[in-house]
């Protein structure tokens, strides 16, 4: 990692900069496969399952078969920790359910609101070199409790044209099944326009790539609604000289491994601390079976001494992590200033790991600073709120003149009308 030492705050913006991706030559790549996908449908996603993935199939759809025999290839060890993982997910998530609530704004004016789940979604799970099994549960999850009435599950397939049993399994528990073996921007394309075999959908979530990403947010300018922009994954650490090295070493690896172009990032401000957490990067990079992966990462990851804990506060809600481990002496106080996060971590024994998998909390998050304006997946994610309004004659009239002056000024007669001619209506029948 890159050592910067008390930056000045003006040059906080450059120095936070994410990776440089060339994001006109990925919006052109892009477009050329979703508009080949809308037109010819399963045809293109063929061929470009064959070019991307190395694979030729005859039929998308994972059969009943398929999802069965997964179960022999997942330990029963694993097997428990899914179940594990799968209890306090729901927990977490089941928490979030909305009451319902009657408001009487005006006397004779009643106005509410209701969740209502929506019908079809779409979940794109990462499979390649790490197939994200944990992405079921994130977002199967909520989708089975908000009661979505058709989910559809897209994941890529192996060379062979299998789909990781892990994720047929986790599937499988939460009752989902139907699965298609398309991955990448083609499994967007499928979902978001519908293809002979692939539903369309009205949502599509999950994480991916830097061109899954870019799929999602282009598909969105034809009507189809995405979970966030999320990309690359990140996370920011602060550590104080009351942090363990070698968890935050730990932490910093857990992230660079997810791919090269990940970032890490750590703000700090104590020397001493960030020679003993470089010490133990070197020790544990060589140990990780990705290390080639995580080095790659590093070289976009920048340790950051700062001058104060507020500036520490400060400069990582300038940067807006996706994910933020906060390993210091007063973290939940700390926490309390934070504003930008897409999901928070305190003390040092509350690793990123904890969130991505089983601590309860979801792990799909906003990524590249979209945590500013963005919340991570969570329960409303899956529904849409309906709003109800019924006024009685005693309603009518207390709002009634209200209506018509306000539509008048906007010089909307129609619309005063609609209340004026009501208004009649009572006053002469009584």
């Amino acid at each position: 990692m890159k050592t910067i030492r008390y930056p000045k705050k003006e040059d906080w913006n450059e120095i936070l900069k994410r990776p440089n991706l060339d994001n006109g030559t990925i919006n052109q790549a892009v477009t050329e496969v979703l508009n080949d996908v809308k037109i010819n449908g399963d045809e293109a996603v063929r061929r470009y399952t064959s070019k991307f993935d190395h694979v030729s199939l005859s039929n998308f759809r994972v059969s009943e078969k398929e999802i069965a025999e997964a179960e022999q290839f997942v330990d029963a060890e694993l097997k428990q920790c899914i179940e594990i993982a799968k209890q306090n997910i729901e927990k977490f998530h089941s928490a979030q359910k909305a009451t319902h609530q009657v408001v009487e704004t005006t006397k004779g004016v009643l106005c509410w609101q209701k969740s209502v789940a929506i019908e079809t979604v779409g979940l794109y799970i990462p499979g390649g070199s790490a197939p994200l099994f944990s992405t079921v549960l994130m977002l199967g999850i909520p989708a089975k409790l908000v009661g979505c009435s058709n989910i559809i599950l897209c994941t890529p397939p192996n060379k062979e044209g299998k789909v990781h049993p892990a994720i047929l399994y986790t599937a499988n528990l939460l009752g989902l099944t139907e699965i298609y073996k398309v991955g990448g921007i083609q499994s967007i394309a499928a979902m978001a326009y519908g293809t002979e075999t692939v539903p369309k959908v009205s949502k599509i979530f999950g994480p991916g790539n830097s061109y899954v990403t870019a799929a999602k947010q282009i598909v969105t300018t034809n009507g189809v609604a995405i979970d966030m922009p999320a990309g690359p994954s990140e996370v920011a650490i602060m550590a104080d000289n009351t942090s363990v090295p070698a968890f935050v070493a730990a932490d910093l690896l857990s992230q660079a491994e997810h791919g090269a172009d990940s970032q890490v990032i750590l703000f700090t401000c104590d020397e001493t601390i960030l020679d003993a957490i470089n010490k133990e990067l070197e020790i544990q990079l060589d140990a990780l079976p990705r290390n080639e992966i995580a080095r790659k990462a590093l070289e976009n990851s920048k340790a950051i001494v700062l001058q104060s804990v507020s500036e520490m506060i400060d400069i990582s809600n300038s940067y807006a992590p996706e994910h933020l481990i906060i390993a210091m002496n007063n973290a939940t106080e700390i926490a309390e200033r934070i504003i930008n996060a897409g999901s928070v971590f305190l003390g040092n024994y509350s690793p990123e790991s904890a969130g991505d998998y089983a601590s309860g909390t979801n792990h799909a998050l906003p990524t590249a600073g979209y945590a500013k304006s963005y919340s991570g997946v969570n329960l409303d994610s899956f529904t849409k709120k309906i709003s109800f309004q019924q006024l009685s004659k005693t309603g009518f009239l207390n709002l009634g003149p209200v209506i018509e002056k306000m539509a008048e000024a906007e010089q909307l007669i129609g619309h005063k009308n609609a209340a004026t001619i009501r208004l009649k209506a009572i006053n002469c029948n009584g």
